[in-house]
């Protein structure tokens, strides 16, 4: 059975994939799926750059505030949700467009991953108490071949242990799908990014963190994303709001260099420069609906 039409949108942080999705989506009567990790938690507004109600009554949006801030909530899942969205889009005769920076999630549909069931909550607390070296002594102790995981991903490590060095199936290419990449220069991202950290300020990030830390303490899922855990040291007075800024930057800068390194790994990405050509990006949207 053929899929249905489905155009993807991938890229850094703050590359403006989100903004391309929402004119993509106008343009050819589409509906947005959110491939983001953090932008399915409800309450967590400001620091994951969730779409606003502005956006969001422009053009409906799939897979937002889907869990709680607290709750576990997978690739697995988000997978089954998001294959039950382009459905239901497709068969409303709309087009899917799925959009974000979370490689595991864009891939797990793309690519058909028969993934692993997840671990045990207080098994992987317990792991999540061990350092890097604790936890690559016990993968020796338990003779798992690591292969090419990153040793420097605790995650990582640790979902290794769980699934006692298996890992996730993996199928070809779905068909009827175009992907599209924002690529933006280096210097051009660092200002970016930048700004849009000094626009969630301006817009009270500050107290968001206040009020989820207030309410759910630091251990809660939310509270370890870019733009939220950098701001333990600020609430515990041992820093200032300016020191929180900068490691919020530097976590986004980080987080970009790991989604450059995902998806450029994909062959089957069509990169787009910015600044967008859009009349460029209409044209191998059509050409793709078309056939």
């Amino acid at each position: 059975m053929v899929p249905p039409k489905l155009v993807v949108v991938v890229g850094e942080t703050a590359s403006g994939k989100s903004a391309l999705a929402l004119e993509l989506a106008q343009k050819f009567n589409g509906e947005i799926i959110c491939a983001d990790s953090w932008t399915v938690r409800r309450e967590v507004d400001i620091g994951t750059a969730k779409p606003t109600a502005e956006e969001q009554a422009l053009v409906p949006h799939h897979l937002l505030d889907v869990a709680g801030p607290c709750e576990d909530f997978t690739a697995a899942v988000f997978k089954k949700l998001a294959n039950q969205a382009i459905k239901d889009i497709s068969d409303r005769g709309k087009l899917p467009i799925m959009v974000g920076g979370t490689g595991l999630y864009i891939d797990g549909v793309l690519y058909d991953f028969g993934f692993l069931p997840a671990g045990d909550r207080g098994d992987r607390e317990e792991l999540n108490r061990l350092s890097i070296k604790e936890l690559l002594e016990k993968i020796d102790g338990l003779g798992i071949d690591p292969g090419g995981v990153d040793k420097r991903n605790k995650r990582r490590l640790i979902r290794l242990i769980e699934t006692n060095g298996a890992v996730a199936s993996r199928q070809e290419l779905r068909s009827n799908t175009l992907i599209l990449g924002l690529k933006v220069e280096r210097p051009e991202l660092e200002q970016r990014i930048a700004a849009r950290v000094d626009a969630m300020l301006a817009a009270g990030l500050e107290a968001e963190v206040r009020g989820l830390a207030g309410r759910y303490g630091w251990d809660c899922e939310a509270l370890k994303g870019v733009g939220y855990a950098q701001w333990q040291g600020h609430l515990n007075d041992t820093e200032t709001s300016g020191q929180a800024r900068q490691k919020i930057i530097k976590a986004s800068l980080d987080l970009a260099k790991r989604q450059r390194t995902w998806f450029r790994r994909n062959k089957s990405i069509q990169w787009i420069n910015t600044p967008v050509n859009w009349l460029s990006v209409v044209e191998t949207v059509t050409t793709f609906l078309d056939n």
